[in-house]
């Protein structure tokens, strides 16, 4: 009973052209669909990306390398690093969010905090946001590389779509 309404609606594969193609650009035609990377150019609808194709998200995971991540959230939009010191036996250790506010490549596309653990022990310490000269450092370099990224990526992507295939 519940399959009835599925059989009915089928459609028929001798009114269909075997080409893909052609059953493509008649569907379009015919309003019953789209085309994805046409409503990701116009901002229309939802954009899935993967975390590989974000540059911003690249970027910034290749800038931190060198530190331990504490909480990785592509979803969220947040990458935040776990306490690093440079020597093991320091009591000054650093901290940094990076927060992704947009997709695009700009100044205010992401928010860098860095903040700074100093301890006289290891019970008693005192959390400070650290210096502004860090934070401004690692959001230049993030948007540096990004925009490399970018810049290799359109490169690689440059062929454009044949429409008179379907013809």
């Amino acid at each position: 009973f519940s399959c009835s309404g599925l059989i009915e609606n089928r459609g028929d594969a001798r009114k269909s052209p075997p080409n893909p193609d052609l059953r493509v650009q008649r569907n379009l035609e015919e309003g019953r669909g789209f085309r994805l990377m046409d409503k990701i150019k116009t901002g229309e609808g939802t954009n899935y990306e993967f975390a590989s194709s974000n540059e911003l998200w690249r970027a910034s995971l290749d800038i931190l390398d060198f530190i331990p991540l504490a909480s990785v959230n592509y979803s969220g939009g947040v990458i935040i690093t776990d306490w690093y010191s440079e020597d093991q036996n320091s009591n000054q250790s650093i901290k940094i969010s990076i927060r992704f506010l947009t997709n695009e490549i700009r100044s205010d596309a992401i928010k860098v905090k860095v903040f700074q653990k100093s301890c006289t022990t290891i019970s008693k310490c005192k959390i400070t946001e650290g210096s502004e000269e860090l934070r401004d450092k690692l959001k230049k370099e993030v948007l540096k590389k990004a925009t490399i990224y970018k810049k290799n990526k359109d490169k690689e992507n440059s062929k454009s779509y044949n429409s008179t295939k379907l013809k």
